[in-house]
């Protein structure tokens, strides 16, 4: 049996003219995760703030993720967040996230800055999306639920906090530990009773 990390990112805006350094619009500046064991158990977890190159925190960023320019003025940069991160999980993980978007915004960073971690690059073959899992087996792959529908669908109690990555973490694991523990996923009666 595997282990699992679910991880979660928060990422600032770029300006338009910085655009095409990585071809992305956005740069992550907090990296949240748990390590799940093989018994589908949260075992521990992992929290960094990022300093972003490029981008900056504008109002609107601050206001969602309730973090600050200051906060990432000392934090490490993406390089050392990711080093930090790949020493923290074990050798036999598995990386799940909430959709494709956290791998697709790794990948851009490592090669937009041209920074090349092992660990990272073999984990990002095995990248599990959550979301893809969820709607299959809701019988809808090709929608893209929202992590807290997706909770209340399942009917668990989960912490408030959207927008932090530690806690979208935790909350996207207790999701995936569900989907993993039961062959039928048993939704919320109130979703049932209102289908």
């Amino acid at each position: 049996m595997s282990k699992y990390a679910i991880i979660d990112l928060e990422m600032c805006r770029l300006p338009k003219d910085k655009w095409t350094i990585f071809n992305y619009k956005t740069e992550i500046i907090q990296i949240g995760a748990v390590l799940v064991d093989e018994n589908l158990e949260i075992v521990d977890s992992f929290m960094t703030l990022v300093k972003p190159q490029y981008g900056t925190i504008d109002d609107y960023i601050e206001k969602l993720t309730g973090i600050k320019q200051k906060d990432v003025s000392n934090a490490p940069s993406f390089e050392k967040a990711i080093e930090l991160f790949t020493d923290w999980l074990p050798n036999d993980v598995e990386i799940v996230s909430w959709s494709e978007t956290d791998a697709d915004q790794i990948i851009a960073e490592l090669d937009g800055k041209e920074i090349y971690n092992d660990k990272m690059e073999d984990l990002l073959d095995t990248w599990i999306d959550c979301q893809y899992t969820f709607g299959e087996k809701m019988n809808n792959p090709d929608r893209s639920y929202k992590l807290s529908e997706a909770l209340n669908i399942a009917d668990i109690y989960y912490n408030e906090g959207e927008h932090d990555a530690l806690i979208d973490a935790k909350n996207t694991a207790l999701l995936f530990i569900k989907m993993k523990k039961e062959t039928v996923l048993q939704i919320s009666p109130y979703i049932i009773n209102s289908i």
